[in-house]
């Protein structure tokens, strides 16, 4: 299981990162579907639909007794159990990730920017993290890679606003939807507020751009080897922001995925114009 099970879980939970992953050197791209494998499962039960407490409740019970030594035989738990060990993952960091993962089986709104930023701490940061430690970075790159960890989150609350909003979520600060005279953000709301809502939006995608442009500062810290597909990654969510930022009102019309061959072009040119430190 542990390579096509993983890459599966992987592959189906997210196309730009599955994708763009692919170039990384061997070793730490199959640290990387570890990983994501882990984060993905948990998700997965928190965004089912109906959603899967018990199943999340059992999952992070079969975690916890394995970081203590027992051997679960849940392979997706026992290699990311390894990986934590291997690469000197801080346990709060996984804590923190299925916070914020059980908090989506309860909480449905966040009334201030605060408190946006607390769960995405959890459901993003920590994994910025951990990838800065699989990937071997020294410290001072964490803070970057949590950012854009942070930023990338954004963009998909950006993107993701029509589906999280039938499941009856909003991320973003209930203090900004009352700002633009907004009642929420359901199909029918935003269309009957559509310059309200395409503000709205705009606000949101500066808020992005703001912590993606803090987080770019940290691409210095990177190999070669390893900016190739964070950068890849970072471009392809730059990219649906612009397309967002160009018609706000198509997070109700589709919802914007990257093709493959988009992907790979842009590797392709990062492969041709990144300067970096040597790997």
């Amino acid at each position: 299981m542990h390579d096509s099970e993983h890459r599966a879980i992987f592959r189906r939970g997210s196309r730009t990162y599955f994708n763009s992953s692919r170039f990384f050197p061997r070793p730490i791209r199959e640290d990387v579907v570890i990983l994501y494998a882990f984060v993905r499962t948990a998700d997965n039960f928190v965004d089912a639909e109906p959603q899967q407490e018990d199943a999340f409740l059992r999952f992070r019970e079969v975690y916890r007794k394995a970081l203590k030594g027992e051997t679960s035989g849940d392979q997706v738990v026992d290699t990311f159990v390894e990986l934590m060990s291997r690469k000197n993952f801080d346990a709060g960091w996984v804590e923190s990730f299925l916070d914020s993962m059980e908090m989506d089986l309860y909480r449905r709104i966040y009334a201030t920017l605060t408190e946006t930023e607390a769960y995405i701490h959890g459901s993003a940061e920590v994994i910025g993290f951990m990838m800065a430690s699989i990937m071997g970075l020294e410290r001072e790159a964490f803070e970057a890679a949590g950012l854009l960890g942070k930023a990338m989150q954004y963009i998909n609350f950006i993107r993701d606003i029509d589906e999280d909003s039938r499941l009856g979520r909003v991320y973003f600060p209930q203090t900004d939807l009352i700002e633009h005279g907004l009642d929420g953000l359901t199909r029918d709301a935003s269309l009957g507020k559509a310059e309200a809502f395409s503000a709205f939006v705009h606000d949101q995608l500066e808020r992005y751009a703001e912590w993606q442009t803090q987080a770019e500062k940290g691409f210095r810290y990177l190999p070669r080897s390893c900016l190739v597909p964070i950068k890849t990654a970072s471009d392809i969510y730059k990219w649906t922001a612009e397309r967002i930022a160009r018609d706000p009102l198509i997070v109700y019309r589709i919802k914007i995925k990257p093709s493959r061959p988009r992907i790979f072009c842009t590797a392709a040119r990062n492969f041709a114009g990144v300067k970096s430190k040597p790997s």
